[in-house]
C-alpha cells in the first residue's frame, strides 16, 4: 500500500509591528488576521518588527495582540528573544527564512510562499517592504511599490487623483526644507491659505495614518505647535481646509475580473472628540454605519469614484477610499489606505462583510490573489 504525500500547504509569513507610530495598531491588525487565517489551508509564520527595526520571531498568540484596558500591544512583548533576528534572503531563487541569535548557529525556518504585510505607515505600508519583497522574489498581499508609496504620501496622492479628474479638497504642503529655512515664510504660506479657504485647518503629517499627529487649528496662534506635532511623525506636513460634509468610506477588493467596490459606510460625527482622531478610532471605538444611509445614486457614484482611485494609483489587492459627501451633493476624495485596518472594529472588513464577503473569506481571497501574482514588472 503506497502512502500519499499530503498536499503542500502554502506558508504565510504575517509581518507586523514596524518602526512607524502605528506600530501598536499593526499588532492589533495582525492578531485579527492570524485568528482568521484557515490553518487547515495555510501554514503560518508570525514575524514581528520591533520599533527599532529588528525582525523578531514571535508567538502565534492572537489573544495577546488586542488593545486591553486601553493598553496598546507591542512586538517586544511577543518576541521569543530580545536579540534573535529573522532574516529574509534577498535572493529570488531562495525563499528560506533564517533565524539567528548571537552565539548560536543560525536556524532555518523553512521557505515562505507568500507574505501578508500588515504594517501601517512608513517602513511597511509605503513601498519600502514591498521593494524588499520584490527583490526577494516573494509574493505578497496588497499594493506594489508605486501604489504603496503614492498611497502613503498625501501630497502626491492628491496630485495623482487630480490628474485623473478626481475631486480633491484645497490643501497646502510644507516641505522639510521650507520649515527648517524659514518658519516665518512657511507660517505666512499657511495663513495666506487660511485667508483664502477659511479657518479651521487640519495640520497633518503628510505620510502617516491612523489619524496620528493631526491637529485641528482654529487660528494662526496654534500653528507652530500643530506643525511641530505633525513633524514628530513626518518632516513633511500637509495642511487641509475643513470640508463640511458626511464622512463616507468605501472598500475596493480585486476579484478575478478586476476591482469591485463594497457597500459604502459612514463615519457619524463623534461627540466626545473634536474629529475622528486616533482615540476615537481605536480606543473609544467610534461606530460606523454599514451600509451608509445613501441614495442609490450616491452609492453608485461613490463606488465608481473608489474604483477610479484604485486604478489611478495603480493599486492591487485592496484599498479603502475615504470621501466627504458635501452639502451640494458632490463627493470629494480625502485619501486612500493601501493597507486599511483589519482590527475587529475596522471599517474595511465590516463593509465587505455587509457585501457578502466574510472576514475569513476576505483573508483567503487576498492570499490566493497574491499567490497567483508574480513579482517584478506586471
Amino acid at each position: 500500500m503506497s502512502s500519499q504525500t499530503p498536499p503542500h500547504k502554502p506558508r504565510v509569513a504575517v509581518v507586523f509591528g514596524g518602526r512607524s507610530s502605528e506600530h501598536a495598531i499593526s499588532v492589533v491588525t495582525a492578531g485579527a488576521v492570524l485568528r482568521a487565517i484557515d490553518r487547515e489551508k495555510y501554514d503560518v509564520l508570525p514575524i514581528g518588527i520591533t520599533t527599532d527595526g529588528r525582525w523578531a520571531l514571535t508567538a502565534d498568540a492572537p489573544e495577546r495582540m488586542a488593545i486591553a484596558d486601553r493598553k496598546l500591544p507591542s512586538v517586544a512583548e511577543l518576541a521569543e528573544s530580545d536579540e534573535g533576528a529573522v532574516v529574509l534572503p534577498v535572493d529570488p531563487t531562495n525563499r528560506e527564512v533564517v533565524y539567528s541569535e548571537p552565539g548560536s548557529v543560525p536556524k532555518a525556518l523553512g521557505e515562505v510562499d507568500v507574505v501578508f504585510p500588515v504594517l501601517h505607515g512608513p517602513y511597511g505600508e509605503d513601498g519600502t517592504l514591498q521593494g524588499l519583497l520584490e527583490l526577494s522574489g516573494v509574493p505578497y498581499v496588497g499594493c506594489g511599490v508605486l501604489a504603496s508609496a503614492v498611497g502613503q504620501d498625501k501630497d502626491y496622492m492628491k496630485r495623482v487623483f487630480t490628474s485623473f479628474g478626481l475631486p480633491v479638497g484645497p490643501y497646502e504642503v510644507i516641505r522639510p526644507r521650507e520649515w527648517e529655512r524659514s518658519p516665518e515664510a512657511a507660517r505666512k504660506k499657511i495663513v495666506d491659505f487660511a485667508a483664502e479657504h477659511g479657518w479651521p485647518l487640519f495640520v497633518k503629517p503628510a505620510r502617516a495614518g491612523s489619524s496620528m499627529g493631526i491637529t485641528k487649528v482654529d487660528s494662526a496662534d496654534g500653528l507652530d505647535e500643530a506643525i511641530e506635532e505633525a513633524r514628530r511623525h513626518d518632516p513633511k506636513v500637509i495642511v487641509e481646509s475643513l470640508l463640511r460634509g458626511r464622512e463616507i468610506e468605501c472598500g475596493v477588493l480585486e476579484f478575478e475580473d478586476g476591482p469591485r467596490a463594497s457597500v459604502p459606510a459612514e463615519i457619524p460625527p463623534v461627540t466626545a472628540h473634536d474629529f475622528y482622531d486616533f482615540e476615537a478610532k481605536y480606543i473609544d471605538s467610534a461606530a460606523g454605519l454599514v451600509p451608509a444611509p445613501l441614495t442609490a445614486e450616491e452609492t453608485v457614484r461613490v463606488q465608481e469614484l473608489a474604483v477610479t482611485a484604485f486604478e489611478a494609483a495603480s493599486c492591487e489587492g485592496l484599498v479603502r477610499a475615504d470621501f466627504f459627501l458635501q452639502e451640494n451633493g458632490e463627493f470629494v476624495i480625502n485619501e486612500i489606505n493601501t493597507l486599511p485596518g483589519f482590527t475587529p472594529i475596522s471599517m474595511y472588513p465590516r463593509m465587505w462583510q455587509e457585501s457578502g464577503v466574510s472576514y475569513p473569506e476576505l483573508i483567503d481571497r487576498l492570499l490566493q490573489a497574491a499567490l497567483t501574482r508574480s513579482t517584478g514588472l506586471r
